[in-house]
């Protein structure tokens, strides 16, 4: 199974501006660079990632980002079946052998077991070495 750009995306900016102090505001720019990165890219996915109120928007001069709730309370699985179109590994429709094939059934059970693995982590259990990403990215070390 292969992970859309725009889950890559949405996850990096969720450790990025999970691993920050509840009250610091991060930058789309700053994230940007951070991950090297292009800035507009991460502005569609910051966008729906407010829309889906996992981040929170602060706008004018000194605004950014931050998550809209702690973050043992955002689910992998769940941030993926959001950023994620389908999960559709082959296109069976279409097949001629489909209906004596154990294939379909064999993927959608491996899909089922991929995502109850992601279903059982939080973004606070992927960040449990929140220093070394402060450390990592260059900000200033948070209390974890």
């Amino acid at each position: 199974m292969r992970l859309t750009r725009y889950t890559d995306y949405a996850m990096r900016v969720l450790l990025y501006v999970g691993a920050q102090d509840d009250a610091r505001l991060s930058a789309i720019s700053e994230i940007s660079r951070a991950y090297g990165v292009s800035q507009n890219h991460l502005m569609k996915v910051v966008n729906d990632l407010v829309n889906a109120g996992y981040l929170e928007s602060v706008r004018g001069r000194f605004g950014g980002v931050r998550l809209a709730r702690p973050a043992a309370e955002i689910n992998v699985g769940a941030v993926v079946r959001h950023t994620e179109e389908g999960f559709e590994l082959v296109d069976c429709g279409g097949c001629i052998v489909a209906p004596a094939c154990g294939l379909t059934g064999a993927l959608a059970e491996a899909l089922t077991a991929f995502m109850q693995v992601l279903d059982g982590y939080s973004l606070d259990d992927l960040l449990k070495k929140r220093r070394d990403f402060a450390a990592l990215f260059g900000v200033p070390e948070i209390s974890s």
